[in-house]
């Protein structure tokens, strides 16, 4: 009887121990505790006004602890996904309800102020940033070329390239010439304005001449008629 004891005991602790989870060094894996909350906040153990970082601080930590366990990590990626989805719609209804109080403001306004908003528009952020790119690259090369020749090819290529893009939106090359040439009137007009304002010792210093300023200035004008006037 004694024997059978001992045996029934023996059998018992091997299958404990063959059912504990255990790595490759017979170490014993440990298990997420709130596989089962349902909130996410809590299971991810972060207050609910956690902002974004916070949400991957928790996640990454968990993953630490307890990514070895395949259920552990399966729970922690649900609940952090979960969290992810809600902060874009949070985000999306928000970008949506800004638009419509835009909206909303543009109707209340003045018509002279809506006559004058019905010539812009807002391109995509892919086509705003080649053109800033363009123009500054224009910029750029007006500045280090400064020292050996004006910049009036580089306004002239900025000039052409505006025509081009608002032909290009509208295919009327006599409206992309007037909205072109208009840019570089008023863009030459405030560059002029701009330079007395401006301490002529700094200019000395960066030995910037006033012809380059005010193309800067042109630049920025021309940028803004051929990316955002209809």
């Amino acid at each position: 009887r004694g024997i059978s004891i001992r045996s029934a005991a023996c059998r018992f602790r091997t299958k404990c121990a063959a059912d504990t989870p255990y790595d490759g060094e017979f170490r014993t894996i440990a298990k997420f505790p709130r596989t089962r909350v349902w909130d996410p906040y809590k299971r991810l153990g972060i207050s609910p006004y956690a902002s974004e970082e916070e949400v991957w601080s928790a996640r990454n930590f968990l993953l630490s602890q307890y990514g070895t366990h395949e259920t552990s990590a399966e729970s922690i990626e649900a609940a952090f996904e979960k969290l992810l989805m809600t902060s874009f719609r949070t985000r999306k209804k928000t970008k949506i309800n800004l638009r419509t109080r835009l909206k909303k403001k543009v109707e209340e306004s003045p018509p002279w102020v809506q006559n004058l908003l019905s010539f812009v528009e807002a391109p995509s952020p892919v086509i705003v940033m080649r053109r800033l790119f363009l123009f500054g690259f224009m910029a750029c090369w007006s500045v280090m070329n400064s020292a050996e020749a004006g910049p009036a090819f580089q306004v002239a290529l900025s000039l052409g390239a505006c025509i081009y893009f608002v032909n290009d939106k509208n295919k009327s090359l006599g409206r992309a010439s007037a909205i072109g040439f208009g840019g570089l009137v008023a863009g030459w007009i405030c560059g002029s304005l701009l330079v007395p304002a401006i301490p002529s010792f700094l200019l000395l210093q960066l030995n910037w001449s006033v012809e380059l300023v005010t193309s800067l200035v042109v630049y920025v004008f021309l940028f803004l008629s051929c990316t955002f006037l209809k």
